[in-house]
């Protein structure tokens, strides 16, 4: 291990040179990195030698946990074998054509076409591109407008970032675009209709309808939607939502886009959130679990009928006109199959399962908590919502920051996780957690609210 002089180091030129994500860049100039030197299974090594459990999976996306010998091998071969490949042209990898294969044979069915990339913002990226394309050739060119949720991400990226529909993503940066547009999250929680859970679902289907007959069913394109709304709080809609969704958009005549690049790859137990419900989108969005985080990677899933939407246009010998330098590469497809592999012959899906049904028991003990208002879990992928009175459900005060200091005292002690802006603590453990690994993530956490509201 390097010596304290050498991470001194590394802290300045990261203050002076490193343009971190998602952060008050002035305070992180004050603060300084956290410099993470190893990982094993499930927990996190720092510049000090602390051993710390990682109760994000990363940032939702190292859902094999760390360490994993089969990935790691599969990506050293595939480096001394073929570092590179493109996929433009008419070139191609093995692994990315068997990739290719065994998503479309594990995705919902009816989604027969993959297109790469780098991650999921690309993968929504790509998404709309794909959709603008295939309305623009089969002759139907108003179609522009897209309509997501109140509360949704969809990526940071120039595009995705205006579907995307949390303020912090917005500001400054000229989205959302005039051809984007949001309706309420079905968050039954705090939902003006809600709590019933019918009443919920009801109303969000009347503001779509709504919102399409604003713009004219001619003019929309699609509806996008995560299955439970990640960065938005982990907001579970209904049951029956993603249904509901689907027997509307057809209803109406415009195309269904999901985002799963959190809740896939048994996140939220099945492999996919849209076999709970048996629904196939027109467009499915892949990322994280899809490596787990070992590389990047990312996969947008088009059915049959968009394929041929698409290719048609290019039957005068058009090539279709959208690709990166890195989608398809060789290295990642490698990587991605040796993931699938712990998913479908490794036992981790069912481990996943297994141990997120006694995570979902664990963390709704803190209910009980005076401080937290409601606790939602579904499979490994849970919040706490933290508030400063239960009945009327008043949250803290902002300026109180107490979501970041209960994750900031809980760091200290061993334990990260995700402090959402509004006071939403956000946990997404590996599917390789067992139970006893879930015990000392609640006693941590339990530890860390009693201390900040105490």
């Amino acid at each position: 291990m390097k010596n304290d002089t050498d991470f001194a180091e590394l802290s300045e030129i990261d203050r002076r040179h490193w343009l971190h994500p998602v952060v008050a860049l002035q305070q992180h100039e004050e603060r300084g990195a956290t410099i993470w030197t190893a990982a094993d299974r499930i927990h996190l090594i720092d510049a000090d030698g602390r051993r710390v459990q990682d109760a994000f999976s990363g940032l939702w996306c190292v859902n094999v946990g760390y360490g994993q010998e089969s990935v790691v091998r599969a990506a050293t071969e595939q480096m001394r074998k073929l570092p590179y490949s493109t996929g433009y042209f008419h070139f191609a990898s093995e692994p990315a054509i068997r990739l290719a294969g065994r998503l479309t044979a594990l995705a919902p069915e009816g989604l027969t076409r993959v297109l790469f990339g780098q991650g999921g913002s690309d993968a929504v990226d790509t998404a709309i591109r794909t959709i603008r394309y295939f309305f623009n050739a089969t002759g139907r060119p108003t179609k522009k407008h897209f309509i997501g949720l109140q509360r949704g991400y969809h990526g940071s990226s120039a595009v995705g970032s205006g579907l995307t529909a949390l303020p912090l993503f917005h500001k400054h940066f000229d989205v959302p675009g005039p051809q984007q547009h949001h309706i309420p999250s079905p968050y039954p929680y705090r939902h003006a209709d809600g709590p019933d859970p019918a009443a919920v679902l009801a109303s969000t289907v009347r503001t779509l309808e709504a919102k399409v007959a604003e713009l004219g069913a001619d003019n929309v394109a699609a509806f996008i939607c995560e299955p439970i709304q990640g960065s938005g709080g982990v907001i579970i809609p209904p049951p029956g939502f993603l249904a509901a969704m689907r027997a509307t958009c057809d209803r109406l005549g415009i195309l269904l886009i999901v985002d799963e690049v959190i809740t896939g790859f048994g996140r939220t137990g099945p492999l996919f959130a849209c076999a709970a419900e048996g629904v196939t989108p027109d467009v499915l969005t892949l990322a994280k679990g899809l490596t787990a985080g070992y590389a990047p990677m990312s996969a947008t899933l088009i059915t049959e009928e968009l394929y041929r939407g698409i290719a048609g246009a290019g039957r005068d010998g058009t090539p279709f006109g959208h690709g990166q330098t890195y989608a398809g590469h060789p290295v990642s497809a490698a990587v991605a199959n040796a993931v699938l592999d712990l998913y479908t012959d490794g036992g981790l899906i069912e481990n996943g399962q297994r141990v997120g049904r006694y995570f979902e028991s664990r963390l709704k003990e803190l209910e009980a908590l005076r401080c937290v208002g409601e606790v939602r879990v579904r499979g490994l992928l849970g919040a706490v919502e933290l508030v400063a009175d239960k009945t009327t459900k008043a949250k803290p005060d902002p300026a109180l920051k107490m979501g970041q200091r209960v994750l900031d005292h809980a760091s200290q002690n061993g334990l990260v996780f995700r402090a959402f802006g509004d006071d939403i603590l956000g946990f997404a453990p590996s599917l390789n957690y067992t139970e006893a690994d879930v015990d000392v993530l609640i006693e941590r956490l339990r530890a860390s609210i009693a201390h900040v509201f105490s």
